[in-house]
């Protein structure tokens, strides 16, 4: 099939003609499961929280008009009236005149509407003498003001992160709505690839396509299921992913795809569904000999065998899909403007990504410089950079000194 290498936007461009993501469906989680789990749904508020008003510090409910007046050396006497406790209601009135003991956190009395904290007063039997005046809703907290019943909380495609989790609890939501996890198949090709674990005969060498991919997959909210490696067989190739196409939303490979002939993963891929493989092969460095089919209405992404190809073409071409899958708001990845500390040049008539780390002068001005070891094969690269610099099919190289845009994989980097 491979190969006319297309154009990165021309390839962008036809893998948004033919398939169009969707979430594959709802489900409704327990709140205690659902930390990272994406809304499908807004959620509003059932109840102010507070849902009373409550007391922000121990001291003395009152009616600030009766603490006017009050001083260090000539206290305001109101009348004792009665206690109230965190966790009841009250069942006392403060009427003028009186002061009502109260704890943090402790609903407000009626006929109160402050608090004397308890550091500027004192207690004989029945009389409480305050020493400083309040003003209206002094050290006191009202109902609704975090939470006011019917407003909007959390907005559907919002992931539910441990804070998120503790408003919907603060509401007594039990259950949420949320989008299903795609499943993602992950499927290793090649004579010279072991599991993990296994021992390492001389010219084999250990899946990390497997684990990275499937770590990749985890981090767009999808659930990864890992298919094994599959030997260089036509007829094994086929019934393997013929088996994830069953068991997923998304089918991801890695290896079998440049020219060699042992390369069969388009053939086998085409053959399976309409339209089949409708990309062969794109215009980028790294990851050239990438492959995209639609086979039936699901996606298979065919990643070049070498890590840093197959993980950077994840990042371009699947982590997009995959979380608008998800049901996820993809974020536009962060962007660093900094120096070229070093001449980087493009591979002709391609569209190059330069992996890059980041370095600080005292200003705290960032430089890029290429990550050592830039080859495809070489895991490393992308482990220690910091990002990538995008350089145009029609541009020969940046120069050192220039301002540059990093594209940055992480935003805590």
């Amino acid at each position: 099939m491979f190969r006319k290498l297309i154009p990165l936007d021309k390839a962008r461009q036809i893998l948004k003609q033919n398939f169009s993501p969707k979430p594959v469906g709802v489900e409704r989680v327990p709140l205690i499961r659902a930390l990272g789990r994406i809304l499908s749904e807004d959620m509003t508020s059932p109840m102010d929280v507070p849902p009373f008003d409550r007391s922000t510090v121990d001291g003395y409910a009152v009616r600030a008009g009766d603490t006017f007046g009050a001083d260090e050396d000539k206290p305001v006497v109101l009348k004792f009236c009665g206690q109230v406790s965190v966790g009841e209601s009250p069942n006392t009135f403060v009427e003028n005149g009186m002061a009502a003991e109260i704890a943090t956190g402790a609903p407000l009395p009626k006929g109160a509407d402050a608090v004397v904290m308890v550091e500027y007063s004192t207690r004989s039997d029945e009389n409480v003498f305050l020493h400083r005046p309040v003003s209206k809703k002094e050290n006191l907290m009202e109902a609704g003001s975090d939470i006011r019943r019917g407003q909007k909380i959390l907005k559907k495609h919002q992931s539910l992160s441990s804070r998120r989790i503790g408003v919907l609890a603060a509401l007594g939501v039990t259950e949420v709505d949320v989008y299903k996890r795609p499943r993602v198949a992950v499927l290793s090709t090649g004579a010279e690839v072991v599991e993990p674990g296994q021992p390492l005969p001389t010219g084999k060498v250990y899946d990390i396509n497997a684990h990275a991919l499937g770590a990749a997959v985890l981090e767009c909210g999808g659930e990864s299921i890992n298919m094994g490696i599959v030997p260089d067989n036509k007829d094994q190739l086929k019934a393997a992913v013929k088996r994830a196409l069953n068991l997923a939303d998304v089918v991801i490979t890695s290896g079998g795809v440049s020219v060699g002939p042992k390369d069969l993963i388009p053939q086998v891929v085409d053959s399976l569904g309409k339209p089949g493989v409708i990309i062969s092969g794109i215009a980028v460095k790294p990851g050239k000999p990438t492959t995209i089919a639609v086979v039936d209405g699901k996606l298979v992404f065919s990643l070049p065998g070498h890590p840093t190809s197959s993980l950077f073409m994840f990042h371009i071409f699947v982590r997009p899909i995959v979380c608008k899958i998800a049901g996820r708001t993809e974020e536009t990845p962060p962007v660093l403007n900094a120096v070229a500390a070093t001449k980087m040049f493009s591979a002709r008539g391609r569209r190059t990504f330069v992996m890059v780390s980041l370095t600080y002068d005292k200003a705290g001005k960032p430089f890029a410089s290429p990550v050592p070891l830039g080859l495809s094969g070489a895991i490393t690269t992308l482990a220690r950079a910091d990002g990538f610099v995008e350089i145009h099919e029609k541009q020969q190289f940046i120069d050192i000194g220039t301002e540059i845009d990093v594209h940055l994989f992480s935003r805590n980097r």
